[in-house]
């Protein structure tokens, strides 16, 4: 199962309580003690820890996605959501069709659109 790390821009409350609620491995910038980090040390520090990074920031974590493919580096994977678009609920229940038919091995190097899932 994939594992999710919302950085800080990303973090709401209630989202990441559904998601723990129905057994998904949450870790929050807040938890990881990564308030007011540099985009690149929060993806470096999800994929130290094996989780995909989910974020709202989509221009500097493409931009950073790109340069870690150009550079043969490799990353956890990134999911990009769109901020008050969808509601909790239904973000929720995005990321579990994403969960359930992603794997870790699949999200490496890769980048999603929450968007997608509806």
């Amino acid at each position: 199962m994939l594992r999710l790390y919302f950085d800080e821009d990303s973090m709401h409350r209630g989202l990441t309580q559904a998601l723990r609620a129905r057994g998904v491995e949450v870790l929050t910038a807040l938890d990881a003690g990564m308030i007011e980090r540099e985009d690149q040390e929060h993806l470096e520090y999800a994929k130290e820890q094996g989780y995909v990074l989910c974020t709202f920031n989509v221009g500097d974590f493409y931009r950073l996605h790109s340069e870690y493919l150009v550079r043969g580096q490799r990353h956890t994977g990134m999911i990009f959501m769109q901020q008050q678009r969808f509601s909790v609920g239904e973000q929720m229940r995005r990321f579990l069709r994403l969960i359930a038919n992603r794997s870790a091995d699949e999200m490496e190097n890769w980048v999603e659109f929450l968007s997608a899932w509806g």
